[in-house]
This record gives C-alpha cells, structure tokens and sequence, in this order.
C-alpha cells in the first residue's frame, strides 16, 4: 500500500463531531470527486467516484449524520487494467441532491435560476477547525504525497482554476507557502518543502503518516550528513597523500642531486623522518622530532624543503 493510501486511510478515521466541521468536509469531497448529472427540470444527481473503499465509506457516513440520507454504493471492478475498485456513491434528487449542493455551497440561486459555485463557501470555512476539514475532505477528494522515500511533495488536483486559488489560500492561511501549477486541463494545488507537508498533514490530523514522514526525514539527514563526513574525510585524506606524495618526491630530488648536506639541521632531520615514515602525519612528524614541533611547524620546514627543491630544479634545468 502507498505512503498516499496509508495517509488517506488515516484521515477516513476522523469524524468529526461538529456538524459545521463535517459540511466543511463533506463539501470539499464532493468538489473534489464528484460530478453533477441533469436527470430532469431542476433535478440533478450526485455522483461521487473513489478508488479509496474508506474514503467511500467516509462520505456515507458524513451524508448520513448531515443530512439523515441513505446513498447508493456501486463498486466497478477493472479487470482489464487490473487497477483498484471504483467505489460510486449516487444521490438522487429523489433524496435531496439539490438541498445537499445548496447546504455546502455547491449550488446557488440567483434571479431564480441555480448555478455552480466554484469558490470556497466562506460561511463554511469560517472556524480554524472547519478549515482544517475542508482540507481533509479535500485531500481524501483529490489529493496525494509522494513516498517521503524518493521526494518530498503533496498535492490537490481540481479542475476549477478558481477553486485552486481558493484552496491555495486556504493553505496559506496556515502559512504554509502552496503554489498552483497547470497540468493539461487541471489545476495543481502543492507542496515541495518535506518540514511544510508535515504541518499540513498535523493540520489534517494524518499524525501517524506525520510520524512516519519525520522518521524518514531524519534516517535520509542521518545518511546524508555520513555521506557528507565519509566525502569530506576521503577529501582531507587525498589531500594529505598528494602532500606526501610530494614532499617525497623532492626530498628524493634534494638527495639524489646536491644531498642532504646542504639542508640546515632542522631540515636535514624532517626530511629523513618524512622519507623513513612516509605515511606518517604532520602531526605525528613533529612529535618524533626532539624537541617536538607542532604540527604548523612542520609544515613550515617542509614547505622550505619544497622551495629548495624548487630552485634546484631551476638550477639543474629540470623544470
């Protein structure tokens, strides 16, 4: 089962308990997921259709406790495509379609003729705990979250480009930063950044997938931050071995061509440790050193040796 299911299984638990929180929700599912049939003069149907068996059984109950109606639930099975049940919730106008869209601002009146309203209802949403609602329903509608494994976004898909605004204000409401973005003929309502879908999903009340989300959150920063020590040491190590590498190399040029004898004492004794420990530290030289020298002192000696190596380069004409 995807993160996405799980989560939307998790928020299919929540009913609320005030009426105004649940015509919220109720009315962002059927915005999100439903569709509105003519059946005759001033007649209309209500069809609701789902992939999600909890999400179904959520709006049954919903319109139940709101408006004490039993609905018609039809499940289409795709064999062909072998994909989920379609779960189909069908209200007729025989048990008060029209006064349903009416009660979640769905359907109004003016000059006595009704039309669609794509706006959010103000009048529903008016409660901080009737917007957090009306998010769920609207995720459960037509939402969805990437698994936090391979990326970090979530995501309301609706058709109505004024509807998408509205559900981007609703989510800024909370200072969460959602942006739109058009696909084809939709509207796409999201979320990219892992610490916002986390508090959009504490606004749902989705807390179990919150919980999961952070856990993974914090394995990956774990990983990443190991990567990043592992990528950093292997980068001071190549770094010290090519210092070594070439301090090596024009000790070796220093012995081979005038000796050691014209290295001061200091020199001439860092030079033998560096060719007699050649895997030795900076730090470690010094300390084998009498007296000790700390580590920048050793670096100096050896950048001198490096720079007398360098004017015998030049003198011999090997450079």
């Amino acid at each position: 089962m995807s993160f996405s299911m799980k989560t939307k299984n998790e928020l299919s638990r929540i009913i609320s308990e005030d009426r105004c929180c649940q015509l919220a929700e109720l009315s962002a599912l059927i915005r999100m997921s439903g569709t509105i049939q003519l059946v005759g003069y001033k007649k209309i149907n209500i069809k609701i259709v789902t992939e999600n068996a909890a999400s179904a059984r959520k709006i049954f109950i919903l319109l139940k406790k709101c408006f004490g109606v039993h609905t018609e639930l039809r499940v289409r099975k795709n064999k062909l495509l072998k994909k989920n049940n379609h779960y189909i919730i069908i209200i007729s106008s025989d048990i008060g379609a029209n006064d349903i869209l009416k009660s979640v601002g769905i359907l109004r009146m003016k000059d006595e003729q009704f039309f669609i309203d794509y706006a959010i209802p103000k009048e529903l949403i008016e409660k901080k705990c009737c917007k957090r609602a009306y998010l769920r329903g609207a995720f459960l509608g037509a939402g969805s979250v990437s698994d936090p494994e391979k990326t970090y976004h979530l995501e309301f898909v609706t058709s109505s480009e004024e509807h998408s605004e509205g559900l981007k204000d609703l989510i800024n409401y909370f200072e969460l930063g959602a942006k739109i973005v058009q696909r084809k003929s939709s509207y796409v309502v999201y979320l990219k950044e892992g610490d916002r879908i986390v508090d959009l999903l504490n606004i749902m009340g989705a807390y179990s997938a919150l919980l999961n989300l952070e856990n993974i959150r914090i394995v990956k920063q774990v990983r990443n931050n190991v990567n990043r020590i592992v990528n950093c040491e292997t980068a001071n190590l190549s770094k010290i071995v090519n210092a070594s590498m070439r301090q090596i190399k024009n000790i070796e040029y220093i012995q081979k061509t005038a000796g050691f004898k014209i290295l001061p004492d200091g020199l001439r004794e860092i030079a033998e440790l560096r060719l007699e420990y050649k895997e030795a530290s900076l730090k470690e030289l010094g300390q084998m050193l009498n007296p000790p020298v700390g580590k920048s002192g050793v670096n100096h000696r050896l950048r001198k040796i490096e720079k007398i190596a360098e004017k015998l380069k030049h003198s011999e004409g090997d450079i």
